[in-house]
């Protein structure tokens, strides 16, 4: 995903400067013609806007306040967070950059792979507004939908029930398909009958099309969707709320995790209930 919004930036006339913990993944964007820095640090230093997408709360840590993370150097400018992470990682974060005079916004994207590439991205932002407004332009060249929530964790907390509905979704998705192949009905023909009615989805059309071409190749891992359900989870506990969907959910996950298959794509969960 980090790939395809560099691009975005930069086709929208950004001078756009790259780090990765692997060199070699950031090669394609240095070829074409984008600076490449050592250290999350160095990335930060002279920019104005700094935007990291990773892939867990440790490596979002690391990156903003390692000894050579983003906030070690930075002094003024805007921070943006774009991992699906912790809402209190994300207040953490906007407390370390306040005290160095750094606006921190934490924004989460929906969308995913083709979402990244198609500049279609669901963008949701927490933080001071003010810096929200100032960092649109930058938004705008990525997404389509985008959105402030309010305070720091507020666009964590906003990914969480975008999460939370792709949850259960999942299921709802891969019974009807599986329901439909036992009842000897054309799996294929159904799905494209109901997508047109109610039961209609992004998981739907996508998802369940690469169920059906048993095509289990990852445009959101599993082991990604993991990470994402614990953090809803957590939270919602903290909150004293019950949300029986998403722990049923994040159970069958856990199986499919065990089983060795957390580089596979959501989709996957199709096999829990083919292997029955």
């Amino acid at each position: 995903m980090g790939s395809s919004m560099a691009r975005h930036l930069k086709n929208a006339g950004f001078d756009v400067s790259v780090y990765n913990r692997t060199k070699a993944k950031a090669q394609p964007l240095i070829d074409e013609g984008m600076k490449w820095c050592d250290t999350p640090a160095e990335a930060a230093k002279d920019a104005d806007v700094v935007i990291s997408i990773v892939g867990y709360p440790k490596d979002v840590e690391e990156v903003f306040l390692g000894d050579k993370g983003i906030l070690s150097t930075k002094e003024g400018g805007i921070v943006i967070d774009m991992t699906t992470s912790s809402p209190a990682l994300a207040k953490k974060i906007y407390e370390a950059a306040k005290a160095k005079g750094v606006s921190s916004l934490d924004a989460p994207v929906s969308g995913g792979d083709l979402g990244a590439k198609n500049g279609t991205l669901a963008i949701m932002v927490g933080g001071d507004e003010d810096a929200f407004n100032a960092a649109k332009p930058v938004f705008e060249a990525m997404g389509k939908t985008i959105n402030f929530f309010g305070p720091a964790g507020s666009g964590q907390y906003t990914k969480m029930a975008n999460q939370i509905a792709i949850a259960s979704g999942m299921l709802g998705v891969a019974e009807a398909l599986f329901y439909a192949k036992k009842m000897g009905l054309d799996p294929q023909k159904v799905l494209e009958t109901i997508e047109t009615g109610a039961a209609g989805s992004w998981s739907l059309s996508n998802l369940g099309r690469r169920m059906l071409k048993e095509d289990y190749a990852p445009g959101f891992y599993i082991k990604h969707f993991l990470k994402d359900m614990r953090i809803a989870i957590e939270s919602a506990e903290e909150a004293g709320l019950e949300l029986p969907g998403l722990l049923k959910t994040k159970e069958l996950y856990d199986i499919l995790s065990q089983k060795g298959m957390d580089d596979n794509g959501t989709q996957a969960i199709i096999k829990w209930y083919l292997n029955q």
